[in-house]
This record gives C-alpha cells, structure tokens and sequence, in this order.
C-alpha cells in the first residue's frame, strides 16, 4: 500500500496521475531502516545547470562535462558509503550520474541502519549546500566568477551559449560576457533567497525501492542513459513538448509526439474484444502488420490486453502510433508540466517521430456526439465510470482514423 503518490506516475498499465504530490512512491508498510535498493533524484533549485554542462557530438556520445563544484557534488557521492561506515551504516553506491540540473543514484542498504535512510539523504543534500555557501557563495560577483573559472578550466559553454574568456585588454567585458555574467549570477540570487540548493519543494524530491526482478538492472541503465536521453530530447524539442487545445478530430486536447502523424493518409484504429483468443490476437497483429508496412499509421487507446499486444508489437519493430490516454500527462499547473518526458520505450519513439501521445480535454466526455456514441453501444453509462472512458477513447480513435 503506498500513502503517498505523485500527480502522474508510469505504471506497467501507461502513465496515470494521482492527486497528492507531496512525495514519490513513499511506502507506508516501509521502516526505511531495512536492507533495501533505492533510486533517488535529486533537483537543483529552479533546475538551474549548477554543476555541469551536456556535451553532445552525437547522442550516442552524449555525455556531462562537470564544473568543480558539480565534481565535488559527485566525489561526495562516491564517498557516502565510507562516510558512514563509522556511523554503522552498511551502504553501496551501484549507480549515480551527475546531470547539469539534478543528480540520480542507485543506492545499496546492505544491512539494517540505525536511523532511517533519510539520515544519509538529509547528511548528502546538506553537505552539497554547505560546500557551495562556503566556498563558492558571499555574493552574486563571487558565485559568477567560480562559475566562469569552472568553464574557462574546461572550455564550458555558459548557460545563455556563449564561451565565458578572459579580456586581459584592461579587464573590460564585452556586451555577450556581461550577458554571459547575468545568467551566472542568477543562481546566486536564487541561492539567497532559498538557503539550499537543492529544490525544497517536496514534489521535486523522488525515491523508489526496487523490489521487482530486473527492476534493478533497468535502472542502473537508465540512470547511466540519461546524458543520451538529454540530447535526443535537446535534439528534438518539438517532439517532446506538450501542446495543449489542439484539435484532433473536432477535439480540443493534449498532445506530445509528431503531430505530423495526424496528416497521415492511411489511418486505421486497433481494436480488440477483451474475449479474443491469443491464436486471434496473433491474426489481428498480422493483418495490422501487413497494413503498417504499406504506410498505414494505427490509432489505439491500448486497453484490452489485445490491443496493448498489438501496440507493443508494432511499436517494437518501428511503425508509427498514435496513443490515445486517459489522464495521461500532468496539469498545466503541475511542477511536473514543463519537465515532462514519456519513458521507456515510449521516449524511444518519440525521439524517432514514430509516436503520438494524446489526451483529449474533460468537456470530451461530456461531448453530445461522444455521449450518443457510448449510449448507442452500453445504455446510460455514468460518465466517471471507467467503461465509459474506455468506449469513448474507442470512438475517438475511430474518429481519428477516419479523418
């Protein structure tokens, strides 16, 4: 049983959101104190790029040029497990990547704690601020100049895209520096307003324990693909940007993915009876298959076990979708809004241009023609009920595909 649950979570069933966002996949039955595999996410405040910079010839060799502050965020890092070792702490880092903005690592409790695993996680963030304000932090000028002493070490782009360099000619600044100058200082003034670097915001704070058979395998690779990740979706930014009240078939809704695939002449919805056979459903995938290959792109809402087979299957080997969801992607007003990304697979395809993802607005269910449709189909179904939901993603992938 979990007490706490995120605005929107991926779940082996597709992305649902939920209503509390004070804290991700927290587990009430959980002490924190026991043997266990954690995954946690760390954000900068304001997603500031604090310690870093991505540097990408190609995605495949995406990769993060730390500054020294972001070094020595990672150096702490690695060293957690012999900090504590004098404290009784039993602990082994099995993954963790520094990114510009945030941090991911995949940590070991290899015996029980004396406290819980929040102790470590406080000590860790604690220890990044303490660093910062002590070294680096009395003044916007003194945060500035570690920052461009950092990008000058390593030849780092500054956040705005400029090369921050050194005007020996009597020390002046040129117009792009002083630019350059601004966005650095930025974060100090961010620092003193909030007293940490990190976001305090509890919504920003996540930790998973890995419980499940391969679960730990998938995550130290996610963790180590992230910078490749970063750089397809710098790459593509259209592609993974959420666009609200866009009109698909007579609709007002959410879309994120190539939009392109709407235009599409040859379109054709996947949709499947809960009672088919695995030999039928094997047919089905056939017929769509042949129908993909001559430049048919499907439409589906993916909820019969049928259907998400299908999807699966074409998905894997390439061919275009267009997804249909129901409360698919985070509020407008949601702090997951602007730094959303599907996952898994779904990122793949979208970074290829092979997917879009749609959630049509709350006034579709309430639509007259929407309504009729459904009627025509069960009688008078609740329109909060779940079967309602589901026949009207049905209808309106058929709508789609007929378009």
């Amino acid at each position: 049983m979990t007490t706490y649950k995120p605005q929107i979570e991926y779940t082996d069933k597709g992305w649902r959101r939920t209503t509390d966002t004070s804290r991700h996949h927290r587990e009430s039955s959980w002490d924190y104190c026991g043997r266990a595999i954690y995954h946690f996410t760390f954000v900068v405040a304001d997603r500031y790029p604090l310690f870093g910079q991505l540097e990408a010839p190609a995605p495949q060799e995406a990769h993060i040029i730390l500054n020294d502050y972001g070094q020595q965020v990672k150096d702490l890092l690695i060293r957690l497990p012999q900090f504590y070792q004098s404290k009784s702490y039993a602990l082994k880092v099995l993954a963790l990547q520094v990114m510009p903005d945030h941090i991911h690592f995949v940590l070991q409790v290899l015996e029980p704690l004396p406290k819980s695993i929040g102790t470590v996680v406080r000590g860790f963030k604690a220890a990044c601020t303490k660093i910062y304000k002590e070294q680096y932090f009395s003044s916007g000028e003194n945060a500035a100049e570690m920052h461009e002493r950092s990008a000058a070490k390593h030849n780092l782009k500054m956040p705005d895209g400029h090369i921050q360099e050194q005007n020996n000619a009597q020390n002046e600044q040129t117009p792009e520096q002083n630019k350059a100058r601004e966005s650095i200082v930025h974060f100090a003034r961010i620092f003193a307003g909030k007293g940490s670097v990190w976001q305090t915001d509890p919504a920003h704070y996540h930790e998973r324990i890995l419980h499940s058979d391969g679960q730990l395998r998938r995550m130290i690779d996610y963790v180590n693909d992230n910078p490749r990740r970063l750089a397809l979706k710098r790459a593509n930014p259209q592609l993974f940007k959420l666009h609200q009240h866009v009109k698909v078939a007579g609709f007002e809704c959410t879309t994120l993915g190539n939009q392109f695939l709407l235009d599409f002449p040859m379109k054709s919805e996947i949709q499947c009876s809960r009672r088919l056979t695995q030999t039928e459903i094997a047919e089905k995938y056939r017929k769509c298959l042949a129908e993909a290959e001559r430049g048919t792109v499907f439409v589906s809402a993916s909820i019969s076990e049928g259907e998400k087979h299908i999807c699966r299957a074409l998905r894997e080997t390439g061919f275009p979708l267009i997804i249909l969801l129901k409360d698919g992607f985070p509020a407008e007003d949601s702090v997951y809004y602007k730094y959303f990304k599907p996952q898994g697979i779904y990122f793949e395809a979208c970074a290829k241009g092979q997917l879009l993802l749609i959630e049509p607005n709350k006034d579709f269910y309430e639509n007259k023609t929407i309504e009729k449709a459904v009627y025509d189909k069960t009688g008078n179904l609740p329109h909060d009920t779940m079967r309602y939901k589901f026949i009207a993603l049905n209808t309106l992938a058929k709508l789609i595909s007929q378009n």
